[in-house]
């Protein structure tokens, strides 16, 4: 499949077309409007199957002596396959072409995996942890965190078994899940 549409205008004579009789493609294409003579206009059209899966940028295209004007034609996504008239006319009807379009389900390439040597070898196992307190370490900014924090739990332990409450029960609980907390980030 191709994503170039040739149609050449002014070849054999005045305002002549010579379009191919079909194209196909599976996405989106270009016209090549080639114009080997004096300037002209080209008007294209997509009939009503064509137009329910591609969009023309415009329909009417002046073409310059001897130039060549790419005119793309947009296939977007929708029912596949479809099959329709594209309409060329040259110099307000002096010529007209119709050229069948199929628009077929759009190609996908396979990738090749490349796999380099390295993939055959087999990774090491990283070494066991040692727990949740493997990485912690003490340093001598840490000891005050942990002091306050030890005089805080005696304190909450002694306000427990004089007071002999539930409340103080939930108080030291609060503060020893405070303390555990604080020794964690403060250690790791």
């Amino acid at each position: 499949m191709s994503d170039t549409l040739p149609v050449h205008v002014n070849r054999g004579r005045l305002h002549a077309l010579e379009t191919p009789d079909s194209f196909e493609t599976g996405e989106s294409f270009t016209v090549n409007l080639v114009n080997h003579g004096e300037p002209v206009h080209v008007h294209l059209h997509l009939d009503d199957a064509l137009s329910e899966v591609a969009t023309l940028e415009a329909g009417n295209h002046h073409v310059k002596s001897a130039s060549t004007r790419p005119v793309r034609i947009s296939v977007f996504d929708g029912k596949r396959p479809v099959r329709g008239k594209l309409k060329v006319v040259s110099a307000y009807g002096a010529e007209t072409k119709f050229i069948d379009v199929n628009i077929a389900e759009p190609t996908v390439e396979k990738q090749p995996v490349e796999v380099d040597e390295s993939l055959g070898k087999p990774v090491p196992n990283p070494e066991p942890s040692g727990g949740l307190f493997e990485d912690f370490t003490l340093e001598a900014k840490d000891v005050p965190v942990l002091v306050l924090g030890v005089a805080a739990l005696v304190l909450a332990l002694v306000a427990l078994v004089t007071a002999n409450s539930t409340v103080f029960l939930f108080g030291v609980l609060a503060v020893l899940a405070g303390v555990l907390v604080s020794v964690y980030l403060t250690l790791s």
